[in-house]
């Protein structure tokens, strides 16, 4: 099991679908990841169309020191049309075992890596067939092409009957206190029973927290600048600490493209709330006071 101590990366719009950062300014930020302690960074095949990856990877192959000193998250299972994707005809899903293996090649190659840290199944699939999934997973780690295995945006059901064939280690979904679902749906309660780390994206509401137009922003804001004057760090970290206060070990993943913001969630970790100031957010979040 991999044991985080700092927040994740997220870099969904490093590339083309955000900052279009040049292959200097990848490896300025990643070495400012790493200088902080920020060493985990979060990708999917389908990112920037089908792009980021490699635009990750060509930092690593120019300065090959830095993928010893950190961890790659990939993900498939998303089909998506684009102009380097021809063969798709619709957006679908495909968890198809010679998908998955096949997935895992060209993100090694990208990454101009021989393994992936941590390999998710990016959304579940209706065709989705538990034994073929084993399968692939199963070959792929003897291989050693990827060593933890997890999903995203899987409810508690799909998580068990992957279990019953392959050892599900992470399950990637939002959680943030814009979005309360994983606290009564079922889904950190199963992270807790089988000892899955969930991982949150979006753990700041996905931007919602600078959107002062947002009906539950005004409450939940009110109440974080309080605490944090209280605690003596930002509404940021605040918002952070709060996530990690659940004894399932949430991980946030942040995706942003501003190490400030990084710097941040990881100050978080040194912050612990009391039970009542957590209720206190939860409360602001729900507009109604527990039953």
């Amino acid at each position: 099991m991999i044991h985080f101590k700092t927040p994740v990366a997220g870099c969904m719009r490093w590339g083309k679908w955000g900052a279009n950062f040049t292959t200097n300014e990848y490896k300025a930020i990643i070495q400012s990841c790493i200088e902080q302690s920020i060493t985990c960074f979060d990708h999917a095949d389908i990112y920037g169309d089908y792009t980021t990856e490699a635009d990750f990877g060509n930092a690593l192959r120019q300065n090959s020191s830095l993928r010893h000193q950190i961890k790659i998250i990939t993900k498939c299972g998303i089909q998506m049309i684009a102009e380097n994707r021809p063969q798709h005809t619709i957006k679908s899903y495909n968890t198809s075992k010679d998908h998955i293996i096949s997935s895992v090649e060209k993100s090694l190659k990208n990454f101009n890596t021989d393994y992936l840290d941590i390999f998710l199944l990016h959304r579940p699939d209706p065709l989705l067939n538990a034994t073929e999934v084993a399968e692939a997973i199963s070959s792929l780690k003897k291989a050693g092409k990827i060593l933890h295995f997890g999903v995203s945006n899987f409810m508690p059901h799909q998580v068990n009957a992957l279990q019953k064939n392959i050892q599900v280690e992470f399950n990637q979904v939002e959680i943030s206190l814009m979005h309360l679902f994983p606290f009564t749906n079922g889904i950190l309660d199963n992270c807790l029973e089988h000892n899955i780390t969930p991982l949150a994206w979006a753990p700041l509401g996905g931007g919602v927290f600078s959107d002062d137009t947002h009906p539950r922003y005004r409450s939940i804001i009110a109440a974080a600048a309080l605490l944090a004057e209280k605690y003596k760090t930002g509404v940021n970290q605040l918002l952070i600490a709060w996530l990690l206060s659940h004894p399932s070990k949430i991980i946030p993943v942040v995706g942003t493209t501003k190490i400030e913001r990084l710097v941040q969630a990881r100050e978080a970790t040194n912050i612990l709330l009391s039970r009542e100031d957590w209720f206190e957010l939860y409360t602001a979040s729900m507009g109604e006071e527990v039953a």
